[in-house]
């Protein structure tokens, strides 16, 4: 019993490190790099940052790569941690987190598109100018929709954490109300408001994310508990 319980722990610390991979990757890559490139609303600007910003260019598109690979990886990492403590809500975490991983794969195949177009020279400036505007709306609104799944896989991520009672109770919580809140916000997006408070809907997910990044580094995973002997 006690080297499967060492097992899973090394398996819960190994989900745990594709997840930091993960978070780190998507704040350098999408928070960092992806302003000083890509402007919504300017994509003459975006076709000079990518023409002459290289080297960033080329590590956006390096740090997506390593988005889809970690998302992936840490996927089937938490399906292989969770699949013993309950199957069906470990392969809907599994399959949603691949998914994830899968839509984003769109963003990179477009920013590889954006950085060749840029560099092209049969084509115009102006040609250039408008196949980056369409390509910057694909990448934008890849990783919009790709909110809905990465809210997916957080609620039964939680629901796992919950009724398992192998992990705080609270962070199951926060975890589904995240997932709740990504949801939501990719569909409130969706209908064209525009509020601030809408970027607050994902801060659960934020706390959650964070808490079951460090538990699964810090302490990996819970015994069992046997309630027949409580």
């Amino acid at each position: 019993m006690e080297i499967e319980q060492r097992q899973l722990v090394k398996t819960a610390r190994i989900a745990g490190v594709w997840y930091l991979i993960l978070a780190i990757s998507g704040i350098i890559g999408f928070m960092i790099f992806h302003p000083q490139l890509f402007l919504t609303d300017d994509p003459q600007k975006t076709l000079t940052n990518l023409i002459n910003l290289g080297t960033v260019s080329r590590l956006r598109l390096l740090f997506e790569l390593v988005i889809i690979v970690s998302q992936a990886l840490a996927a089937v990492w938490f399906y292989k941690l969770f699949c013993n403590i309950n199957k069906w809500a470990a392969l809907t975490l599994g399959i949603w987190g691949t998914v994830n991983a899968v839509v984003i794969m769109v963003s990179a195949i477009s920013i590889n598109s954006a950085i060749e177009i840029a560099h092209s020279s049969p084509l115009t400036f102006q040609e250039k100018t408008v196949l980056i505007q369409l390509l910057v709306k694909i990448i934008t609104n890849a990783w919009a929709i790709g909110g809905l799944f990465f809210g997916l896989w957080l609620i039964p991520m939680g629901y796992i954490v919950i009724s398992s009672e192998r992990m705080p109770i609270w962070l199951g919580r926060i975890l589904i109300i995240g997932g709740i809140g990504y949801i939501l916000q990719t569909f409130i997006n969706s209908l064209g408001v525009k509020s601030p408070y809408v970027d607050f809907m994902a801060m659960p997910a934020t706390v959650g994310e964070l808490w079951m990044i460090g538990y699964l580094l810090t302490y990996g995973i819970r015994p069992a508990i046997n309630h027949e002997n409580k």
